[in-house]
């Protein structure tokens, strides 16, 4: 069913209108009577009163014909009757702004088996428990507060932080196309929500807060076809709790938080997340209507040194760069500013700008004309002359449309950070869609997101969205090491040579047979060096069966592996996991490994499945990288052979359902290739009985 009921109904009901300023029914008939010249709207109060001077009646049963949308602000004792007393007349859509209905009742549930009656009837619910909605282009108000109308989609699990993230775009001057708080979500979801928005001409920015996220995949499908139509999404969501890293049987899982997984999401779907309503309006207003950012590469011109010098800190510090000029741009600049003034990066104008105001729009032109930068910013005083000058006022307008102009031929953005809060010349940058912030900070936190927004094609959200959400439905138990060597090997990992046994005669028998030091590990315990479950350096048959006595008589009988080790230089150990997330199905982890993993966390996440590109980039994104490409003299380290690990870890847990959680943690990639010499696969059914009291005996793996 469209859900036009609920941004162009023919009519609405609001039961529960009121008088009284102080209720939600009153707001709400306020709303709606705004757009009376477009629709019927009818008010419903038991009592019968008048409400800004419109008659109200006493039951939905006295509106004929029935209200096309019915919103419920009654107390929630009478919403049942209502709902069913609509029903009966054909209404097709409810907008139930009234919370604790179960409570009122003392039913449990009662609330979904209404959305389930309103379902079968061929009907709708937003709600309830939901602060209402907006649409700017129908002239639909039916929500607590006041709306400007723009191009910002609001899409809020909580109506509070949505009224929040309004009103900061009203300061801002933004606007609204729509707002929709969805409350309990017992029927339509934000998923169908944001998917009406695609087509949706109004809106060219949307702005979701969620708490939960259900049918994760789908939601990142939408979000990319959202991209795709031009609208850029920013995401709020709340969650990098430890609830979930706790009950994770691997080092994957204690590594991945769910705010991780929501960030993982946003990039295959071509989104950004971010942390506070204020970043959130503060990107979307440099969104709008500005071009993104072909890279990070920034460009500083400030009027006060001190304020360029901060402003290129906080570019660094949000993962830009701020380059030198080359030798042509530095001569170029140094010709349009006075003797003295700094010509790096950033550019002091020393005085020039209060000399001559244009000096602002030619410096700027020669710098995003210069191909030299992605971005760049004016930092300081522009914005202030003429307030502070009245003679300057109008002399400054004029250079904020070249700074428009600019913007529009070169397909650069440029962004202000002005020492005034609000001016005339500060609205018309915005007019002109020349993004100006009131620090330097939300500048450069913008800009960081917005590069990563434009990194975030959402290229791969096709593949990833068509694989499986939520957990496996069963007991899942770890497979015992060499099963899930075989399980990754299979996939296309690399392992050394390796035997099972379990006396000592077994273990110097299977040494005798491979070269160089071996290993030899308790091949049932899913972390075995926390319990010393791993000797190493084993160079004799001898000292592997005295090993293997000793680990019996600590750990009991039971299989244990005899493994080849890996002696190649310059040797670096990364970890690369994945596990099967709740809400967006299976993830893949990578990062810097060994028994420091979950000390350094140094990680990178992505939906899974990933290709060998994405891989790279996920190993190209770690704070170690250095590491992996010559650091202090190291030799570099074969960056196409860990990205082949990864897709394939990716892959095992994509294609294969029974598989919640898997990781190789060392994964020893050197110059010649990648090595795994771990495996750890838990899958959703229970493992065949591997613990120490299993006597079968196991084949040689080679």
């Amino acid at each position: 069913m469209s859900l036009s009921v609920f941004t162009d109904p023919r009519s609405v009901a609001v039961v529960g209108a009121s008088a009284d300023p102080t209720k939600w029914g009153y707001w709400i008939a306020r709303g709606a009577l705004r757009g009376a010249h477009r629709r019927a709207v009818h008010l419903v109060n038991s009592k019968g009163p008048v409400i800004d001077g419109v008659q109200s009646v006493r039951s939905v049963r006295e509106i004929d014909p029935a209200p096309e949308l019915v919103v419920l602000t009654a107390p929630a004792t009478a919403i049942p009757a209502v709902i069913d007393e609509a029903l009966a007349m054909g209404t097709k859509g409810f907008l139930a702004i009234t919370a604790h209905i179960d409570t009122a009742h003392g039913e449990p549930g009662l609330e979904r088996r209404l959305s389930e009656r309103i379902q079968a009837a061929g009907a709708r619910i937003v709600g309830p428990n939901c602060l209402g909605l907006y649409d700017a282009g129908s002239e639909l108000e039916l929500a607590w507060g006041s709306f400007v109308p723009g191009s910002i989609a609001i899409v809020s699990q909580s109506g509070q932080l949505g009224l929040e993230l309004a009103g900061l775009a009203a300061h801002a001057g933004l606007g609204m196309s729509r707002f929709v708080s969805v409350g309990n979500q017992v029927d339509v979801t934000a998923i169908e929500l944001l998917e009406d928005l695609i087509d949706h001409e109004a809106t060219r920015a949307v702005v979701l807060y969620l708490e939960s996220f259900d049918r994760g995949r789908r939601l990142v499908d939408v979000m990319a076809r959202l991209r795709a139509a031009g609208k850029v999404v920013i995401v709020l969501t709340v969650g990098a709790s430890d609830a979930s890293r706790a009950a994770a049987r691997s080092h994957t899982g204690a590594l991945t938080a769910a705010a991780d997984v929501v960030a993982a999401a946003c990039r295959a779907a071509g989104a950004v997340l971010v942390e506070t309503p204020a970043q959130a309006i503060d990107l979307t207003h440099l969104l709008l209507g500005s071009p993104l950012p072909k890279g990070r590469r920034v460009a500083i011109v400030s009027d006060s040194g001190g304020q360029g010098a901060l402003a290129a800190d906080a570019m660094v510090r949000n993962g830009l760069t701020v380059p030198q000029l080359s030798l042509a741009s530095m001569g170029a600049v140094a010709s349009l500013l006075p003797e003295g003034a700094g010509v790096g990066n950033p550019i002091d104008l020393a005085g020039a700008g209060e000399q001559d105001l244009d000096t602002y729009p030619r410096i700027v032109d020669l710098l995003a004309r210069s191909g030299e930068f992605d971005t760049v910013v004016v930092s300081g005083y522009l914005g202030r002359y003429g307030l502070d000058t009245p003679t300057l006022f109008a002399r400054e307008l004029e250079v904020v449309a070249t700074l428009a102009a600019s913007v529009f031929d070169h397909g650069r953005p440029v962004v202000v950070h002005s020492m005034s809060p609000d001016s005339e010349a500060i609205r018309n940058l915005r007019v002109h869609h020349v993004p100006a912030l009131f620090t330097i900070d939300a500048v450069a936190r913008s800009l960081g997101f917005a590069a990563t927004l434009a990194e975030a094609t959402g290229a791969h959200a096709t593949e990833k969205s068509g694989v499986g959400e939520g957990p496996v439905a069963g007991v899942s138990g770890p497979m015992a090491y060499l099963e899930g060597r075989d399980r990754l090997a299979a996939a296309g990992l690399v392992y050394p040579v390796a035997a099972v046994a379990r006396t000592r005669d077994e273990a110097e028998a299977a040494a005798e047979r491979m070269t160089g030091p071996v290993v030899l590990k308790a091949g049932w315990l899913e972390h075995k060096t926390e319990v010393g479950g791993v000797v190493v350096g084993l160079s004799t048959p001898e000292a592997v069966g005295e090993a293997l006595v000793d680990l019996a008589g600590r750990l009991g009988d039971g299989d244990y592996v005899v493994e080849e080790m890996d002696l190649r230089p310059g040797v670096v150990e990364l970890i690369v996991g994945a596990r099967r997330d709740d809400a967006f199905g299976p993830t893949v982890l990578v990062g810097l490994g060994g028994v420091q993993a979950e000390l350094y966390r140094d990680v990178a996440i992505a939906l899974a499945p990933v290709g060998h590109d994405e891989a790279r980039r996920l190993i190209e994104s770690l704070i170690g990288l250095p590491l992996l490409t010559g650091f202090r003299g190291r030799p570099r380290v074969d960056l196409d052979a860990a990205a082949d690990a990864v897709t394939a870890v990716s892959r095992l847990i994509a294609d294969h359902p029974d598989v919640t959680e898997c990781e190789v943690n060392p994964l020893r990639v050197g110059p010649g290739g990648a090595v795994a010499v771990d495996a750890l696969v838990i899958t959703s059914t229970p493992p065949t009985n591997t613990s120490p009291s299993t006597r079968e005996k196991k084949d040689v793996i080679e």
